[in-house]
Order: structure tokens, then sequence, then C-alpha cells
């Protein structure tokens, strides 16, 4: 049997939804009976595309894992309950679903927890239009480590050279092109500048891009 020519690997916070103002509001409710909170600029720089237990112990270095692990399943808890309604970025469901029409494999990469992950792709309806869902933490090394996306890889059953990555975060980026793959920058939350300085290879604002379209046509057809 012919491997397709091409796969695609998508972080989901931030790349596949604008989910990040509701994780911003959970960390805050989280933080708030301790007296703090975050704003944008540190939310950006040390908390988007990071693993739970390094985010807490950041902000949380007084306590012990076990305390760490129940904080962060409480974040999650106060963000699948916040209500917010999540939205795809443009033009997902229209790029995904000719692509699974077509048999090329898509998957996603996420730092996610698997109930968050489930109830986002249950929320955007695409599920169905996924071969796989690589856990950072089940794996045992979330983003930056190119773990997750080696990982992704092997579960595509494609090299590197033949999938491309959709990122938002630096540790996101980080991650996808130390396991060798060209990624798209996705200027969801960062500008462009910064995501090409982490090592993207092109930038879109959305999955209508002309530039991102023809970089898939163009692999496609490779």
């Amino acid at each position: 049997m012919t491997a397709p020519a091409l796969g695609l690997l998508f972080d989901l916070d931030g790349t596949m939804a604008n989910s990040d103002p509701a994780h911003f509001a959970a960390f805050n409710a989280l933080l708030a009976p301790h007296g703090r909170s975050i704003d944008q600029a540190e939310f950006h720089a040390h908390i988007v595309g990071g693993a739970n237990a390094q985010i807490m112990r950041r902000l949380f270095p007084e306590l012990d894992e076990a305390a760490h692990r129940e904080l962060a399943d409480r974040k999650e808890a106060l963000f699948r309950a916040s209500g917010d309604r999540i939205e795809p970025i443009a033009g997902l469901h229209a790029l995904l679903a000719p692509m699974a029409a077509a048999g090329v494999p898509v998957g996603v990469v996420t730092n996610a927890p698997r109930r968050n992950a489930e109830h986002m792709l249950g929320a955007l309806g695409l599920a169905h239009l996924l071969d796989t869902v690589v856990i950072g933490e089940e794996v045992g090394r979330g983003k930056p480590d190119p773990l997750p996306y080696r990982t992704g890889l092997e579960r595509l059953g494609l090299p590197a050279n033949r999938v491309i990555a959709f990122e938002d975060s630096r540790a996101g980026i980080r991650s996808a092109t130390g396991a060798g793959l060209f990624t798209v920058g996705m200027t969801t939350n960062l500008p462009a500048e910064a995501l090409r300085e982490a090592g993207a290879g092109l930038t879109a604002p959305d999955f209508e891009d002309p530039a991102l379209l023809a970089l898939i046509d163009t692999r496609l057809a490779a």
C-alpha cells in the first residue's frame, strides 16, 4: 500500500480554536483565592503552549507535585465549565473535510489533558476527521520536547519531511521543528515575527490564508 504524500499535525488550543481567553480566565480564577493573578504578558510568555506540570511548578513553587496535580485538575475543570463557546479558526473545517476524504492522515498533538482535548474536539465537531490525538503528558514529555511530535509521526506512519505542523506558541513550534517538521505558525495570539523567531517556516492568520493553502497544495502534488 502506497503511503500518503502528506500528513498534517495540529496543535489544539490557539491553533484549531482560539480557546486561550477561556484558559486565561480559568488560570486567574484558580489564582484568585491565593490573592494572585496573571496578566496577558505573563500568560503568553510563560503559560501558553506549556505543560500543566511545568506551569504549576512556576505558579506554585512552594507546593509539592501532588498539590500541583490537584491544582491542574481544578484549573482544567474551571476551563471546561466556563461555558465559553469554542469556535474554530476560520477555514479549519473547509480544510480538514477534503483532506480526510482524500486520505490525508490528520492528527492533533497537544499538551492539553485528554478530557480537555476530547471536550474541545467534540465542541468543534472534528473528532471524526482525526486519525490520532497525541497527549503530551501521556507520552512522558510534553512540548517543547520533540517527543509528542515524534509520536505523532509514528502514529501517522510518515517521515517528518512529509508532514506539516501547525502551532501558535513558541513551545509548540520548538517541539515540532525539533522533530524535523516544517511548521506553520498561526498568529492567533503571537505576532508573526515572534513565531518566525521560534522557528516557524511560514505564518498565517487562519486556514483560509492563500500562502498556507498553496503550501499544502504543493506538498500534495510532490
